[in-house]
This record gives structure tokens, sequence and C-alpha cells, in this order.
């Protein structure tokens, strides 16, 4: 999850997975064969192919509808039913207990629920193999001290976290398509003041030939890197990676080439950022800033020739607790679609969106601005919110096959992406505008977002 400030040390209230888990029966029931297999009454859901691309998702995160009042998780998993999509979850933390408290001593349950529910709701399983349990990285076997969560497994470990990756990727063999760690979490090396490629790396290699080993049909990806930008003007760690909207740092790229030249293997590239720098400033606007997506998308993509997946993105600076509600949700629902244009633009075929619940309380609240559903801690909650019906008709909208492309709408505030059979379009002005779309004028409301059928 994208931080502020500093080389991103997260707070431990946002990550840890929940130490008392409310029971949701209709999910347990889900789970009944022995070792993790998982079954429901209509059997066992097709194997999807393990193609390198998974199309556009989610994140599950600590809150989600695995949990909570048994009305509203039915309700949240019945619209994540309703439009099957890729569902994200991380090894520890984000919703998941330590899988390893103690070496040889496994702790499957958290895991099994999210899976149970991924497999009920249709959902193409994706697992970030993040975080390493205390004992791998220098703490108390047997204890969990969720502050520590961010610190990188240490060297002499590394091949005890591969292992953990067998170990889970043979556990829960529906998955095919596995991100090696996040955000480079651990491995900036503050003595150097870079990140600490060399180490990550060799991580990598050893978990990428233990999941080919697992399966070989498993399809692993990496850096996970955060592609942190500064504004023009700002000449802080500048690179040649550069456009209207600042230019990436250059230690990041550093760390990018240095996997690219060294990795055993790979099926595909993953990296996160936002739309804004590294300082929470915008550049040319809040809208053009995401062009941002577009430009690193190619670069990466020429680089790499893989496909290109964003594990993450952002386009609305946080306050200093990690909330967003700044914005309408009308203009954040425009900007998220101008973001995932942007992305496409770039040759993305695969992302996930973050933060698909809040907590009901503190954290988001009930209207849980940029939420997916209304919290399932409520009764009344895992109600769809307008992120979802973006989120859900754009994966529908462009799979990973469509390969849709920015339309010349003929207006300077509305932008659009179509494939020829579907066209997107997002208003970036406060008032209603207009747009020549196959020939025929298209209003747009402010900051409104509109779905074209082309199909004759």
């Amino acid at each position: 999850m994208l931080r502020r400030g500093g080389e991103r040390q997260g707070t431990a209230w946002v990550l840890v997975a929940g130490a008392v888990v409310l029971g949701v029966g209709l999910l347990f029931v889900l789970w009944s064969a022995p070792g993790g297999g998982q079954r429901d009454a209509k059997g066992p859901a097709p194997e999807r192919a393990a193609g390198p691309a998974v199309g556009w998702g989610f994140t599950h995160t600590q809150f989600s509808a695995d949990r909570g009042a048994d009305a509203a998780a039915e309700r949240a998993a019945h619209l994540l039913a309703g439009q099957p999509m890729a569902q994200n979850q991380h090894l520890m933390g984000w919703g998941a207990g330590n899988p390893e408290p103690s070496p040889g001593r496994y702790a499957f349950d958290d895991l099994d629920r999210r899976m149970a529910l991924i497999r009920r709701t249709g959902g193409t399983p994706v697992l970030t193999l993040c975080c390493a349990p205390d004992w791998m990285k220098g703490g108390t076997p047997g204890r969990t001290d969720w502050s520590r969560l961010e610190k990188a497994p240490e060297p002499e470990h590394f091949a005890d976290f591969a292992a953990l990756a067998g170990k889970v990727a043979r556990r829960y063999p529906q998955i095919r398509h596995f991100v090696v760690w996040n955000e480079f979490k651990g491995f900036f090396d503050d003595a150097k003041g870079r990140w600490d490629a060399e180490n990550y790396t060799r991580l990598y290699n050893l978990v990428y030939q233990e999941l080919k080993k697992a399966d070989e049909r498993n399809q692993v990806g990496g850096p996970y890197l955060v592609m942190d930008s500064y504004v023009p003007g700002d000449d802080r760690y500048p690179s040649a990676l550069k456009g209207a909207w600042g230019h990436v740092d250059q230690r990041t790229l550093d760390a990018f080439a240095y996997w690219n030249r060294h990795k055993a293997g790979a099926d595909f590239v993953v990296v996160d950022g936002s739309s804004y720098s590294k300082d929470d400033r915008y550049a040319p606007g809040v809208f053009t800033a995401a062009r941002k997506f577009a430009e690193v998308g190619r670069w990466l993509r020429n680089r790499t020739g893989l496909p290109l997946w964003w594990a993450e993105w952002y386009v609305e600076v946080a306050d200093e607790k990690g909330g967003r509600r700044g914005w309408s949700e009308r203009k954040r629902v425009a900007a998220q679609a101008v973001a995932l244009i942007e992305m496409a633009e770039g040759g993305a075929t695969s992302g996930f969106y973050w933060n698909p619940e809040g907590d009901g309380k503190g954290q988001g609240g009930p209207d849980c601005p940029g939420c997916l559903w209304s919290s399932t801690e409520s009764a009344d909650g895992g109600r769809e919110l307008p992120m979802w019906s973006l989120l859900a008709r754009f994966s529908h909208a462009f799979p990973p096959d469509a390969q849709p492309r920015e339309m010349a709408t003929g207006s300077d505030g509305i932008l659009g992406l179509s494939d020829g059979r579907t066209a997107l379009l997002v208003n970036t002005a406060g008032r209603p505008g207009a747009a020549r779309v196959a020939g025929k004028e298209q209003v747009v409301d402010g900051y409104g977002v509109r779905w074209i059928s082309l199909a004759q």
C-alpha cells in the first residue's frame, strides 16, 4: 500500500490481520475437504487457463467480504459473483495471519477462508507473496509482531521463504498467478541511499524456481516497484523517463534494470504508482497527471516485452491518516476512470484496485470514499458503491485480449477508450461537455462516466 513520505514504513494497524475473525457460516461451509481442498454444492469450479494476464480486478485488504455480519457478507459475495474478476490476496497481512508462525508449523485458516470466497464468487485468484513470518526476519519463533510486517526476510532465510511459497502453491493448486513481494518492502539500503535490488532479485529467483518446481504452469512476476516520480522543476534523482507529469526516480529505474537483467524468468512485469508525485503534487493537473501511467507503461513494455500489471494505482492524495475524503465520489470515479484509460493505453492488461472495503467506523466510515462496497461489519453493509460499477464494467468491457486504444473525441475535456465494440467516455471537467463518437455527438455530464455500445 502506497505510503506518505520516507521509504514506506507502514503503520501496523492498517496491515494487521484481524486477531479475532467474526464467523461467517456461509463461507466456512465451503471448506470441507482435508488439506485445503475446496468444494461447494455445485462441485469444483473449472480450472482457469494459466495465461500471463488475468484482467482487471482488486486486492482484498484487511476488511473484506469474508467476514462481518452474515447478511452483509452474503450481499457482498453476491455482488462479487455477479461480475467475476481477478481477486488478489497477500500471503501475510491485509486480512491474512502469519502462515508459518514457527518453522514447519503452519496456520492457513485465514488464507483458506479468503480462497474459499474467491472460489465461491468465481474470481481468478492471484497471490502476492508478501510478507514473511517473524522468524525469517530475526524475530522469535511462535510470535508475530505486526509492527515489523514490512521487514524483509534475512538473506539466510530467503530459501525458507521460497519453500513457504512452494508449500502454499501446492496447497492451493487453483492459484496460477503469483506476485513476488510488495513494493520492495524492507529492501531499501539506507546506508547507500538506494534500493537493494541485488537481494530482492536473489529472493525473487528462489521463489520463481520453487513455484515453477511446484507446477510449471504457475505464472510468476515482479518486481512490484513503486514508480515514484517528481514534478517538473524538482531535480531530485532525475531520469530519462519523463513527461509533462515529471520524471521517475532514477533509483527506481536502476532497481528495475537490475531485476530485469538478472531475473531467473518472469511471465509478467508488475509495478505500482500514483499519478501524483512523491511529495503529493500533480503536474500539469489532477487529470492530466494520469498520463504518467501510459508513458511509464510503454517504457516498461518496451524493455521487457512482458504483459504489464499495475498491482496498485492511486489518483487522490491521502491525508495524514491515509484517508481520502477531499473529492466528491463523482470526481473520484472520473479520476479513476482516466487512470484506467491511461494504463490501458500504456499496454497494461491487468491491474488491481486497492481498498475494496473499510471497517465501517474510523477507516472509511459507512460511506467509505473510493471503496467498492460498504462495510460488511455493518448488518446493512455489503452494498455496491460507485467504484464497483466502474471497475466491474471496465473489467467486463476490456478483457486482456481487447487491446483498447484512446479515442480522438474532438473535445479537450473528454477522454475516450474503445476496442471497436465498446467506448468509455470520461468528462474531466465539472460541467457538461460533448464529444463525437462514431459520427454521433454524445453529451457527458460534469465528471461523468459514460459507456457506449458500438456494436451494429
